[in-house]
């Protein structure tokens, strides 16, 4: 049996938060690691900084916006620049098959868009995005393996997961057509990890800059989807909000998932 400790991290800009991200990789230990909202080219990840952690780097960049990245200590193949059913200028989406001996599983590091303003052509992207996520999922299903999806949704499914329903009445991440696609992709055979073991708790995974995170005012938008094989191995998860206490911190804390395999 192997023990494997899944993290998903916003870090809004990977370049700023270096400090911080390196210091958490010592503390937490991540077997793998997906990154999102890098702000930074391929040829500008900072790979250097991570050479002692041993990982494997793949990184899906785009300077000054968006990017994602999949950092694992197991082998990487089969990899997935971008979705297959989508074209798409924005690097949104990453995904790998972790050779982990007998236990492989694929992962795919996702960052969603925010869509903001809505009635405007940025939610309409929002929803295109979201729905060919939604056939890719469908698609990965097909094959019957262990799968995590991760990352930063830009979806709060409900009102458990907010902490102040109203802010958010207006909000692209709270529209009636993009939580009915976070539950059609839930339907088709992925399970929301954190609510399947954390029913009663808010799981908050973004605070707004300002006092949102010293008031509370904290929403669940960072999400581990797996499929029914991941989900059987699934032992804990949970969101570390030890990051978004820092100087110089992301508006994301990490979110952690530990399976064994």
């Amino acid at each position: 049996m192997n023990n494997i400790k899944v993290a998903s991290w916003n870090v809004n800009s990977v370049r700023a938060r270096i400090d911080l991200l390196i210091n958490w990789i010592k503390e937490n230990k991540p077997d793998v690691l997906l990154l999102q909202e890098l702000k930074a080219r391929e040829e500008d990840f900072p790979y250097d900084a991570f050479d002692s952690f041993n990982y494997n780097i793949k990184v899906n960049g785009q300077k000054s916006y968006n990017g994602v990245a999949i950092l694992s200590k197991f082998p990487c193949s089969d990899i997935e620049i971008n979705l297959p059913t989508f074209q798409d200028t924005q690097s949104r989406y990453i995904e790998a098959w972790i050779d982990c001996q007998d236990s492989g599983f694929r992962v795919a590091s996702v960052y969603a868009p925010n869509g903001n303003p809505i009635n405007t052509d940025k939610f309409n992207y929002k929803l295109q995005w979201l729905n060919s996520f939604y056939k890719h999922a469908k698609n990965l299903l097909e094959n019957e393996e262990k799968i995590i999806l991760a990352g930063d949704y830009n979806i709060c499914p409900s009102k458990k997961d907010v902490a102040n329903e109203n802010m958010i009445l207006g909000d692209a991440i709270y529209q009636a057509e993009s939580k009915n696609l976070y539950r059609k992709i839930c339907n088709i055979g992925f399970f929301d990890a954190f609510r399947e073991l954390n029913d009663n708790l808010n799981g908050f995974t973004y605070w707004d800059y300002g006092q949102a995170y010293q008031n509370n005012l904290g929403v669940r938008i960072d999400h581990f989807l797996l499929s029914s094989y991941a989900l059987d191995t699934l032992e804990s998860t949970y969101v570390d909000e030890i990051p978004r206490k820092q100087k110089k911190t992301s508006d994301h804390a990490p979110i952690i998932a530990n399976f064994r395999f």
